[in-house]
């Protein structure tokens, strides 16, 4: 039976905001800033040191304090990421590995715990857990305080969440007329032969050419707008993109690079390789290294999971699978990289938006995932669902954050598993409204403030002639440039967003583009001639514009 539903904005759901990570010379979890202590265990606060090695540094009292609350915090962390992993495959794989090795005869009675404990660091299970632990702090929502609202946990800012409100009305306003004007459901279940044709189709979907001309996309980025971070950048650190070009020779970096990679992906370190990948990854072992830092290790189950998602997608048929399909041809099958990837992409897509998994999320996103209620039955949450039941409604342009991963992963289910993680901790914020430092917002300040600082001249006459740069760098953000750069470059700038743990470096790039063509600029006197200037960066070079940008002088 056809299910029509009505949209309607759901709840603020409980979540935090998650805290902006550094990219200082080494990288610190947010539980070692808590706890005064890096990965290595060495102290890096001097006075928290003093103190504990039992010297009275000024404000001694009150560090007690706050070393007491830092302490809670952190035991706070602590039981909240041991509750959420024994929920996970790898706690069920833990369980069973210890009543295993209760055979083995090295395990005895009275030194139980620590047999145990040995064995899982020689059989690599010890290191499994480490990487678990390290990709739930990267995206671990900070403390707060204990009376703090709800809608305060998500966002902080009363002005942001009121404009990410209005933002998701119109979103919803705009898919609920394309439903009436259509005469759509939302949902339905797809007939019997119709799911036969699909599934005998799944792998072939790029020959398919549906009727799209009156869908329209929800919205696209033009509608959503109305350095010491980086000291591994420097001029005088390796860099894969400047260091491996064929002028250079490969044993002064190159090799050697490769080689500590290799070594990286033998220890199976998540923290290693994301420092490790700051400096670039090398082409051949970029996929591995992205799901090491990425926690993915595609798991019996994982693959079952990808199956069943792919059964509701041969099973029902939801109006957001047409702006998949529409979105896909627009963008990425007319694009000369990814066009050879649709096929790809609507699996991927397809299944992505069935994905309830992906709802965790809204935690620590400012958004909300849109209800929707069966008809009838508006405002009975016993007859209320999320749609789609992922939460996310795809915008032009959102398939381009899958097709750059399709040169890395060949196997549907680990593309998807890879671009599933990519989304929930960086795509998502650039195109939700928040205060987050790696939120859209945050980059479009970044990008100003980069170029009044270091480019006013240019800044101030693109102004004068009405060609607000943001207008022409946004939506280069809000896609973290994909579909403009040259694949391998794009990578190479993903490897930061990666190693970095943040979006910034999106805002940094952009500025550096203006800076660039900082000459043909100022020469223009349209907004028209400005963005033709900037119509074409596939020639462009990552890594030499960004380390020009950062580290040499600007004049």
């Amino acid at each position: 039976m056809c299910e029509v539903f009505q949209m309607r904005r759901g709840p603020e759901r409980d979540g935090r905001t998650a805290q902006q990570l550094p990219g200082n010379a080494r990288w610190r979890s947010p539980a070692e800033k808590r706890s005064g202590r890096s990965v290595s265990g060495q102290e890096w606060d001097p006075a928290a040191h003093s103190f504990l090695a039992g010297g009275r540094p000024r404000g001694w009292r009150v560090r007690a304090g706050e070393m007491l609350q830092e302490e809670s915090d952190l035991s706070l962390i602590i039981a909240q990421i041991v509750q959420k992993l024994k929920g996970s495959n790898l706690y069920a794989q833990l369980e069973r590995q210890a009543w295993s090795c209760l055979q083995r005869p090295e395990i005895r009675l009275e030194s139980l715990k620590e047999d145990i404990k040995e064995f899982f660091k020689i059989s690599g299970w010890e290191k499994k857990l480490q990487n678990a632990v390290y990709s739930e702090l990267n995206v671990f929502p900070l403390p707060s305080h204990p009376s703090a609202p709800p809608e305060h946990l998500k966002e902080p800012l009363v002005y942001m969440r009121k404009a990410q409100g209005s933002w998701e009305k119109r979103i919803l306003k705009s898919l609920n007329s394309m439903c009436t004007e259509l005469s759509i459901p939302l949902a339905r279940k797809r007939p019997a032969m119709e799911q036969k044709e699909l599934l005998n189709k799944w792998n072939e979907m790029g020959t398919d050419e549906p009727d799209l001309s009156l869908f329209r996309p929800v919205y696209a980025p033009k509608d959503f707008l109305e350095k010491e971070c980086f000291v591994e950048l420097g001029l005088n650190t390796g860099q894969l993109g400047i260091d491996d070009s064929t002028q250079v020779p490969p044993e002064l970096f190159e090799n050697e690079h490769v080689r500590i990679g290799q070594k990286v992906l033998a220890q199976q370190d998540s923290a290693a390789a994301q420092q490790y990948i700051r400096q670039g990854s090398p082409t051949a072992l970029r996929a591995e290294l992205w799901a090491l830092i990425l926690n993915i290790s595609s798991q019996p189950e994982d693959i079952l999971y990808y199956e069943q998602l792919k059964t509701n997608v041969i099973q029902h048929d939801l109006l957001v699978d047409s702006l998949i399909y529409k979105d896909v041809k627009l963008t990425a099958s007319n694009d000369d990289y990814y066009f050879v990837f649709e096929d790809y992409l609507y699996q991927v897509l397809l299944c992505f938006s069935r994905d309830t998994s992906v709802l965790g999320h809204f935690a620590y996103n400012s958004a909300s995932p849109p209800k929707s209620y069966i008809r009838g039955k508006l405002g009975l949450e016993e007859y209320a669902v999320f749609y789609p039941p992922n939460g996310v409604i795809p915008f032009h342009g959102f398939s381009m954050y899958v097709a750059p991963l399709c040169f890395l992963y060949h196997e549907p289910y680990k593309l998807y598993q890879i671009f599933r993680e990519m989304y929930v901790r960086f795509f998502f914020r650039l195109h939700s409204i928040s205060s987050h430092p790696s939120g859209i917002v945050s980059l479009c300040l970044l990008f100003e403030t980069l170029l009044q600082t270091y480019l006013p001249q240019l800044f101030y006459h693109l102004r004068e002639i009405g060609a607000q740069p943001l207008r022409i760098s946004f939506k280069w953000m809000v896609r973290a440039f994909s579909g403009y750069l040259a694949t391998d470059q794009l990578l190479l700038l993903w490897d930061r967003i990666l190693g970095y743990n943040s979006l910034e470096i999106l805002a940094v790039l952009a500025a550096a583009v203006f800076a660039f063509r900082a000459v043909n600029l100022m020469e223009v006197t349209s907004l028209a001639a400005a963005e033709a200037v900037l119509a074409d960066l596939s020639t462009l070079k990552v890594m030499p514009l960004l380390q020009i940008f950062l580290f040499a002088t600007v004049t």
